[in-house]
């Protein structure tokens, strides 16, 4: 489908977007909660579109869509209702963002999140910005894969798109293990990474408007457990101030080489050695940024409103330590069988911690139920509180 024509974007462009008009959003996952929360919170209405009827953001919406992302009925609904339009979900098609973006404004673009579905245009796009990431081959066909150079391995097979929380991905050692890697994920195109020795990972979160103002949140420190964010820690010294810099300037020198506007966080591996390497991005809100709702002046979220609205960016300012406990469906069957509620009064005992739970109705192993902001006024005090909140909650220490 086409874009929006240049006089419809020079007018998109122009427009501020005030309080009191209608904000939607593509799915209905808790970062659409959180970003509808926000929204309405500075005076917008929102409208959600995803076919669940109760999914977390639908359920505390002004409208709800109930239709498919390709749906063009449902695409048009909330094109009639909006006046701006943002995602929470990377994988929505980039068609239906072209769509609604004839109409009215879209952030991110399709284009941009086209890019951040495919590693393998992710991975050529951090090679036009100079920013480093892990040597890679990308393997589309047989011819491909007998090519890999031995250098690459160890490494890890992931499936091209469509893969996030460590889904789509196979560590392999030898040609053996990457051919039979290969056949397990039914010969879909795929990207081989080299495995690289790891010290610890981060993130940076930049928001860019669409006149290319860009402001950035402090850089994440990130503790992932089986392919998922468990924690993240954010306050001064939780990484040397170089590495910091480094990232923030590799985060913004992608988000501009995407002419991005929107929210967009930037991962990174950090080495042994040292060296910063640049793992995905995500071209919308992230779990890794959710201590800015109780740690920062201006959260994620707000950015998110501000950018879709053509407002105003702020450089955002963090007035407490904080770190993020990632609340899973596991902690709910702790201690049964059957799901039953955590101790969330003992702690909500500690100073500090803010709880945050995504409406969903139901608890399952490994789905994403809420997270927790512990807040302190310095990096040891905010520690040990994160630390017995996890001890209540059967969160394994870090």
């Amino acid at each position: 489908m086409s874009t929006s024509s240049p006089s419809a974007q020079a007018h998109h462009q122009a427009q501020v977007i005030l309080p009191g008009a209608t904000l939607g959003v593509l799915g209905g996952g808790q970062l659409g909660r959180m970003f509808a929360h926000a929204a309405q919170s500075m005076g917008y209405f929102t409208a959600v579109l995803d076919a669940d009827a109760t999914s977390p953001a639908g359920l505390v919406s002004h409208h709800h869509v109930r239709s498919g992302y390709e749906d063009p009925q449902g695409l048009a609904e909330l094109a009639r209702l909006c006046a701006a339009v943002t995602t929470e979900f990377e994988n929505v098609p980039a068609a239906a963002l072209n769509q609604l973006a004839q109409s009215l404004p879209v952030s991110p673009a399709g284009a941009s999140v086209a890019i951040a579905q495919d590693r393998a245009a992710e991975k050529a796009h951090f090679v036009k910005c100079g920013v480093p990431c892990a040597p890679y081959a990308v393997i589309e066909t047989a011819e491909q894969l007998a090519a890999v150079n031995d250098a690459l391995l160890p490494g890890i097979l992931k499936t091209a798109r469509m893969g996030y929380d460590g889904k789509g991905q196979i560590r392999v050692k030898t040609r053996e293990e990457l051919v039979a890697a290969w056949n397990e994920l039914k010969q879909v195109a795929c990207v081989l990474e080299k495995m690289l020795p790891l010290a610890h990972e981060c993130s940076v979160i930049v928001a860019r408007s669409r006149n290319g103002d860009i402001v950035h949140l402090p850089v994440q420190r990130n503790l992932h457990r089986e392919g998922i964010l468990a924690v993240t820690e954010v306050y001064a010294g939780n990484l040397p101030a170089a590495q910091a810099e480094q990232a923030i300037a590799a985060a913004q020198s992608v988000a501009q080489g995407l002419d991005y506007v929107g929210v967009l966080c930037v991962e990174f591996f950090v080495l042994e050695s040292g060296q910063l390497v640049v793992n995905e991005i995500a071209p919308r809100p992230h779990n890794s940024g959710h201590y800015s709702q109780n740690a920062l002046d201006v959260s994620q979220f707000e950015l998110q409103v501000r950018c879709m609205a053509n407002l105003p960016l702020v450089q955002p300012r963090q007035h407490s330590a904080a770190i993020m406990l990632n609340l899973l469906g596991d902690l709910w069957f702790k201690d049964s069988a059957s799901a039953q509620t955590p101790a969330w009064d003992q702690v909500l005992a500690l100073p500090g911690c803010h709880l945050h739970l995504y409406g969903k109705v139901d608890a399952k192993p490994g789905r994403k139920m809420g997270h927790l902001n512990i807040t302190a006024a310095t990096p040891e005090q905010v520690r040990e509180t994160a630390l017995k909140a996890a001890a209540i909650l059967g969160i394994a220490a870090f």
